[in-house]
């Protein structure tokens, strides 16, 4: 079972060796990040920045940039085109932000031309190293799809599920995330919870078992579901939260980060490559465990292990 980003990275050695093209690769974390992936035979990279400041930045941080390729692009969103084409056209396996903003490049990413998108839904997924959990948690959507539907949040659960079971979990738990966990007409969260729950009962999506709606506590602690007499597998043990919107999804992923100081990688899944997008703030380490992820992911599309399921409508 894979608990910790330090067992995923012991599985990727198996993988062949994956190329992340980094847009606006410039700030000091992402380069520790690069350089410390290419020292662990993790990944290569291929920067894509300004050159004079990737240079300046990593002689500050006492950074070797051997080996790793500087294509000098000093306009961030230029360079973001110019790497997004390179996983485009196989030259890189994974689309990776550095110091640019998510806006402009999820734009970059979803280029009608040459960028990744696919007849699927993309939406962003929080990986949370939940040491106290003792497992992996995930938590969507806290950075692309900013108040997704009900048919959003079926595709966001089938995605996520997809990814959950790349990272060995047969059949994920999936809460749906309220305030309560009781239906209330008054908040909508709890009527498309409702909704999804009676989706999973009646067999329309793939994988998985989703149920709702759950508040945050008795969804991952099981005393707390015990306590407010709440049953079923998902209830306390859920491997998969789905937020209400983007700004509750992003609140609590980071507040793991930034409150407790705990590990996260931030993906985009459900396109042609593997997209890690973390926020321009995070650590060194979550950045590195982003590449980590990203790579596992790219070596089970390799192998054609990666299979989005669909929703029955």
């Amino acid at each position: 079972m894979i608990t910790n980003f330090a067992n995923i990275e012991k599985l990727i050695h198996s993988y062949p060796t994956q190329k992340i093209a980094v847009a606006a690769g410039t700030d000091n974390e992402t380069l520790f990040a690069v350089t410390m992936a290419r020292d662990k035979n993790i990944a290569a990279s291929v920067l894509v920045g300004d050159e004079k400041l990737i240079r300046q930045n990593a002689e500050a941080e006492n950074l070797d940039l051997r080996d790793i390729e500087i294509i000098d692009i000093a306009d961030p969103v230029k360079a973001a085109l110019a790497a997004v084409r390179l996983v485009s056209e196989g030259k890189a396996q994974i689309f990776m932000k550095g110091y640019i903003h998510s806006d402009d490049f999820l734009r970059c990413a979803l280029d009608k031309e040459i960028g990744l998108r696919t007849e699927n839904l993309l939406n962003h997924i929080f990986i949370l190293e939940a040491t106290h959990l003792r497992r992996l948690l995930f938590i969507t959507d806290g950075a692309m799809n900013i108040a997704p539907t009900l048919e959003d949040k079926a595709r966001i659960i089938s995605n996520t599920v997809a990814l959950a079971q790349i990272f060995e979990i047969a059949q994920p738990k999936v809460a749906i995330v309220s305030a309560v966990e009781v239906v209330n007409p008054k908040l909508p969260s709890t009527l498309d919870a409702a909704a999804l729950a009676k989706m999973s009962e009646r067999g329309q999506f793939h994988g998985g078992i989703v149920d709702g709606p759950l508040a945050l506590d008795n969804a991952i602690n099981p005393l707390a579901a015990k306590y407010k007499k709440i049953g079923g597998p998902v209830a306390g043990n859920a491997d998969i939260l789905v937020m209400p919107d983007i700004v509750s999804g992003n609140a609590v992923a980071k507040s793991f980060a930034h409150l407790t100081g705990g590990t996260t990688a931030g993906l985009i899944f459900g396109a042609k490559a593997p997209i890690i997008l973390p926020s321009r703030a995070d650590a060194k380490e979550s950045k590195l465990a982003g590449i980590v992820s990203a790579v596992y992911v790219a070596g089970a599309n390799a192998t054609k292990r990666v299979k989005i399921g669909k929703v029955h409508f």
